[in-house]
C-alpha cells in the first residue's frame, strides 16, 4: 500500500472509531509498594464462564511491563463526571499520577476510591495486537456502585442516556 493509501486508511480509521463510544478506565498495578496507572478506553468484558475482561495497552508503556512481571492488574471503571481523572491518569507521569488521588490495594492492585465500578484481574495471555499488547484478565473480584458511566465518544467525555 502506498504511503498515502495508508495515511488516508489511518485518518478514516481514525474518524469511524472516534464514532465509537467505549467505556473509560483506569487499569493499575503495583510496582512492589508504589501504584501505577493507565486511562485505558480499550477495554470490554470478554468471558462470562469465566468470567474474563480484555484490555488494550500501548506496548511501549510502563505499565504493560508491570503487568506482564506481576501477572496481575486492577480494572477501575469510572464513572459520570470523573473525567478530570481520566485526564490525570492519561497524562505522563507513573506513580506521580496518583498524587492527591484516594486510594488503597485491594487484591493487590490499586483501587481508586471514587470509581464505582472495580475489577481485580489475573493475567491468563497477552495477546500482540499492532502497536499495542492485549492483556486477557480472570476476573478474581468485581464490585460495582449504581452510576452512569463515564464514556468516550467523538473525542470527548460524556455518559450514557437510555431512551424513553
Amino acid at each position: 500500500m502506498a504511503e498515502s493509501e495508508n495515511e488516508s486508511l489511518t485518518s478514516a480509521f481514525r474518524e469511524v472509531m472516534a464514532g465509537v463510544a467505549t467505556p473509560v478506565t483506569v487499569v493499575t498495578a503495583m510496582d512492589g509498594r508504589r501504584p501505577h496507572g493507565t486511562t485505558v478506553s480499550a477495554f470490554a468484558s470478554l468471558s462470562m464462564q469465566p468470567p474474563m475482561v480484555l484490555v488494550a495497552l500501548d506496548r511501549r508503556s510502563e505499565l504493560l511491563a508491570l503487568i506482564k512481571s506481576s501477572l496481575r492488574f486492577g480494572v477501575n471503571v469510572l464513572g459520570h463526571g470523573q473525567s478530570a481523572l481520566a485526564l490525570a491518569f492519561a497524562r505522563k507521569g507513573g506513580a506521580g499520577r496518583f498524587t492527591g488521588v484516594s486510594w488503597e490495594v485491594d487484591g493487590g492492585v490499586p483501587r481508586l476510591s471514587a470509581a464505582p465500578g472495580w475489577l481485580v484481574c489475573e493475567v491468563a495471555d497477552v495477546v500482540e495486537g499492532g502497536d499495542h499488547v492485549i492483556a486477557l484478565g480472570n476476573v478474581l473480584a468485581a464490585q460495582a456502585a449504581t452510576c452512569a458511566p463515564l464514556t468516550y465518544h467523538a473525542r470527548a467525555f460524556g455518559t450514557h442516556v437510555a431512551l424513553a
